[in-house]
């Protein structure tokens, strides 16, 4: 890390050095986030304690508190509180709960091309309008009639970045809600929670965890969504609610719970703790640096990216195909539909750019 942290104070660069360098140690130069983050060390550890405790016969309850210490610490990168902050598996599974709460007919408006797991349960619904426009396209195509708007943050096959102050001020002015799925920009991007009426972001990304983890933000008054896959976990007293029908859901979001992959949550807990003493305002000033100085050396190349400014990732039209070949060289990046694409993260550095930079120029 040479500086390419822009706008922080020395003793920021120090901290964010330090423990970048103590958490990680890839063995090959790792590009590509988008896919799966990287496990930090104190993760690797928080899981391996985990599994020892479950092959010991040891009391699991620890690992029950480390559920809700993520689901916190999650809110706090989220700005909101934790009682609206619901832990699962997948993004799938808060679509599903939206989907299920639209009246049939409603208009859903989506991004071509955006990823499945956000706009599929809007589609096997069955009885739902849904409606795909270009990203740039979207805030102007809300109307009349639409009753959610759902997209990502950052598009996964590309990298481009949604307008989404647009989105919400066309979907206020349509009675239309919102619903992010905040998968490739929490852990790097900067989170409102409370700009949307819904959010959902996995943690095996950005966030560093584990894979099994999600989390999903909901309004206060639930915005209508019936718990359709709660247990006993989404009881407000959940050992009390093991048995029969749960008498009382959570007062909080938590009625949107499934039952915890305790060993993920685990591990995520110590990802999100060490993106907390970080700060994603740092990492996000390191992430784009990276990207920015990818995109210079791209040009000088002549190769013209997908224009994506203030992304963290960077797709490359037409280099898809040598994503085998960088990958024998030890570097790891994407195809993505004919597109190369690299995702830089807290653990890279500006040799890992120039060296994808040497090896495509090869």
């Amino acid at each position: 890390m040479d500086g390419e942290i822009r706008g922080t104070q020395s003793g920021s660069m120090e901290t964010f050095e330090n423990l970048v360098r103590a958490e990680f140690a890839p063995k090959h130069t790792y590009l590509n986030t988008a896919s799966n983050g990287l496990l930090p060390a104190r993760t690797v550890t928080a899981v391996q304690q985990a599994v020892r405790m479950r092959a010991e016969g040891t009391p699991l309850g620890p690992l029950y508190e480390e559920v809700e210490a993520a689901r916190a610490s999650f809110a706090r990168l989220a700005g909101v509180p934790a009682e609206r902050v619901a832990t699962g598996a997948s993004v799938a599974e808060y679509g599903g709960l939206i989907a299920a709460s639209l009246p049939a007919g409603a208009e859903v408006l989506t991004v071509e091309g955006d990823f499945a797991s956000l706009v599929n349960p809007f589609h096997v619904r069955g009885d739902l309008k849904v409606r795909a426009v270009p990203l740039e396209r979207l805030a102007e195509s809300v109307r009349p009639g639409t009753a959610l708007v759902a997209v990502s943050t950052v598009q996964s096959a590309d990298g481009r970045l949604a307008d989404l102050p647009a989105v919400r001020e066309a979907a206020r002015a349509h009675g239309a809600r919102t619903y992010v799925d905040a998968s490739q920009s929490a852990g790097w991007l900067p989170m409102d929670g409370d700009a949307d009426d819904f959010l959902a972001a996995v943690g095996f990304k950005w966030l560093l965890g584990p894979h099994g983890a999600a989390f999903f933000i909901a309004p206060q008054d639930f915005g209508g969504l019936s718990p359709l896959l709660s247990g006993w976990a989404a009881g407000e007293v959940p050992w009390d609610s093991c048995y029969g029908p749960v008498e009382e859901l959570a007062h909080s979001a938590r009625r949107f719970d499934i039952s915890p992959s305790l060993f993920t949550y685990a591990g995520l807990r110590a990802s999100l703790e060490l993106l907390e003493e970080i700060g994603v305002d740092v990492v996000h000033a390191h992430d784009l640096a990276l990207a920015d100085r990818f995109r210079v050396g791209l040009a000088k190349l002549g190769h013209e990216p997908v224009a994506a400014p203030g992304s963290a990732i960077v797709s490359v039209p037409g280099l898809g195909h040598r994503q085998g070949e960088l990958s024998r060289a030890g570097i790891e990046v994407s195809d993505r539909a004919g597109n190369l694409r690299a995702a830089f993260h807290l653990y890279n550095t500006p040799a890992d750019v120039d060296r994808l930079l040497d090896v495509l120029s090869a």
